[in-house]
């Protein structure tokens, strides 16, 4: 295959990258603002990490990324709560985030590069930041597909629904076909892993840690089962809020994951119980960062903080629940791989498809 350099932007963690580069994409750089995410990022990835805002950061700058690349390829997964369900009862519209698409669509348009891929939630193409993105790209002559992806179709641990875009300049694109007859379960991913106790931490990774429950939440996760409700409990252990009426209608929180079957969609506070299905299906707590991180679909081995670093659950809550599952990236890579193994063959009677991208960077 040619050479292809990959950027990636709003990198975060690097799970898209991992994926990626598993599925042999070269990823040269990621570019994130969160300091955080160096560690993790240059850890796990023979890739480069730059603190940048992606709304400052230059065409120029990303040209000189690419280098000579045959094939040069720009993802840009924006962070997706100003688009989320739960964010439209909010003015998000003036958040700065709004319009890092927008940025997005600028550094396109600054670089054309061969291949765009993007992945956000589903509720974004409900926005006319993400018409206007996809409108650009078509005016740039892109061969766009998008489409919403249930993520447990390729074997990720957990039910996640994502928007995924894929464009090319070298001809039609589209993701691979699902892979999975049947969901990876929970029970499959992380039912091997050592027992811990809430509050505790496994001896040889720290990442293995589970948040302490107070008494009143321990007797409550005692009360509960897997893929039950707070309407389970005893009258004396349900929250004021959910006795009110406009409390009802929220039964999944409060709730522990089912063994046999894919985990509920994690957020950034998956590992507190209160805050959605997150409940470990057995043990007395909510899941740990390590088993979030395997249903995200990152490797066991995957760090995420140096060697004796201090464990802070609400950043590495944010980092692993907002990153792109690597099991998604791995897709995303895979039906780069193929298209480009169609566009070759196709090229060969024009030069080779190296040729073929050069002359799309002209027109």
């Amino acid at each position: 295959m040619n050479d292809i350099a990959c950027v990636d932007l709003f990198c975060g963690a690097g799970g898209l990258t991992h994926g990626l580069i598993s599925e042999g994409i070269r990823v040269v750089a990621g570019i994130d603002v969160d300091e955080a995410c160096r560690h993790p990022f240059e850890a796990n990835n023979a890739a480069r990490f730059i603190k940048e805002d992606v709304g400052r950061i230059s065409p120029k700058r990303i040209n000189e990324l690419f280098g000579g690349a045959d094939i040069r390829v720009l993802a840009g997964c924006a962070p997706c709560q100003p688009f989320s369900t739960y964010a439209q009862r909010y003015d998000v519209v003036g958040s700065p985030r709004w319009g890092l698409l927008y940025q997005f669509g600028r550094l396109i348009k600054g670089t054309r590069p061969d291949l765009v891929t993007m992945e956000n939630v589903p509720s974004v193409a409900k926005h006319a930041v993400f018409d206007d993105f996809v409108e650009t790209l078509r005016k740039m002559g892109y061969h766009v597909h998008q489409d919403v992806v249930d993520c447990s179709l390729y074997g990720l641990p957990q039910n996640r629904r994502r928007m995924v875009l894929l464009a090319s300049r070298l001809g039609p694109i589209e993701l691979v076909a699902p892979t999975h007859d049947r969901p990876t379960t929970v029970r499959e991913a992380i039912g091997k892993l050592v027992p811990i106790t809430q509050g505790g931490a496994h001896p040889k990774d720290p990442l293995h840690a589970a948040s302490k429950l107070s008494e009143l939440n321990l007797e409550r996760i005692r009360a509960s089962r897997p893929g039950g409700t707070w309407r389970d409990w005893p009258k004396h252990l349900v929250a004021d809020c959910h006795r009110r009426e406009t409390g009802q209608t929220y039964p999944g929180v409060y709730g522990r994951m089912h063994w046999d079957e894919p985990a509920p969609t994690l957020t950034t506070q998956f590992y507190g119980f209160g805050n959605g299905r997150f409940g470990h299906p057995e043990q007395d707590r909510a899941v740990s960062l390590r088993e979030g991180a395997i249903l995200q679909g990152f490797p066991k081995s995957y760090s995420f903080i140096p060697k004796g670093g201090p464990v802070h659950f609400k950043a590495l809550g944010r980092m692993i629940g907002n990153a792109v599952p690597v099991t998604l990236g791995e897709v995303i890579g895979q039906s780069i791989v193929s298209h480009l193994g169609a566009e070759r063959t196709k090229g060969k009677r024009k030069g080779g498809i190296a040729n073929v991208a050069r002359k799309s960077l002209v027109a």
